[in-house]
């Protein structure tokens, strides 16, 4: 499925985006940085807070594991020593889930956490590059689901996901870092290392293999552009937006 992004869809928050993958649409909007209570302040760097707020309901124990798992990514994101004792807060609204979802919104057990990860760490970036808030490094982020016959399934449906053996939500930096590597299911290293390859092949950008990497996943140029050319044509479309306000 085609990923639709908006920069700068809020008009009274610092940073926003919206971005929709996969059957999910998340909203996000970044404030900070902002005065922080002294409880929670870091003395040489900000302390960053996310909110995950679901499409129906109020949130529970799956929005604050989700919330933990962002939180401590943005971190790594975040040139966070630049704004000490200052609060960078997140929230994250769910606007849409897939239609294959029950009514009340509840996800069945074993595609709880996952399926909702990617897009969430998407729309985060996405709204933290329409701040002017530093950062050491964008990511890009994709679900792997692993069939009962071994097939990996990228960005899995929630009925191929509720059939799948393992589901895995790995997360790239734009160095080439891996940030984020959350797994559910049984799996053995073989097919980890498979699920590492089809994952890099779908996020990173094919300038930034080398040619050894290349090889190994058998890229060519009649493969989709990755996450990371993606996330890259957004950057640079905002840049040119902001240059033609500045010379207008």
């Amino acid at each position: 499925m085609t990923q639709t992004v908006a920069l700068s869809p809020l008009g009274r928050a610092d940073g926003s985006a919206s971005y929709t993958d996969n059957g999910y649409t998340v909203i996000a909007a970044v404030n900070g940085p902002v005065e922080v209570q002294r409880r929670d302040e870091i003395p040489e760097e900000a302390a960053i807070d996310v909110v995950l707020r679901p499409a129906t309901g109020v949130g529970s124990v799956r929005e604050r594991h989700l919330e933990s798992i962002i939180e401590k990514t943005l971190r790594q994101v975040i040139l966070t020593s630049t704004h000490p004792r200052t609060l960078i807060q997140v929230t994250l609204q769910v606007v849409a889930t897939p239609g294959e979802h029950m009514a009340t919104g509840d996800l069945h057990q074993s595609a709880s956490n996952l399926s909702l990860l990617p897009a969430l760490l998407q729309t985060s970036i996405l709204a933290l590059l329409s701040t002017s808030i530093p950062m050491t490094m964008t990511l890009t982020s994709t679900l792997i689901a692993v069939s009962s016959s071994g097939e990996l399934l990228a960005a899995p449906s929630l009925k191929a996901l509720k059939e799948a053996i393992s589901a895995h939500v790995l997360s790239f930096s734009s160095h080439g870092e891996l940030l984020v590597a959350e797994s559910e299911g049984a799996f053995d290293m073989h097919t980890w290392d498979q699920i590492y390859g089809k994952a890099e092949q779908l996020c990173r950008s094919r300038s930034t293999l080398d040619r050894n990497e290349a090889e190994e996943v058998n890229m060519d140029s009649s493969e989709p552009m990755s996450l990371e050319d993606s996330l890259r044509n957004v950057i640079e479309e905002k840049a040119a937006r902001d240059q033609r306000w500045k010379e207008g």
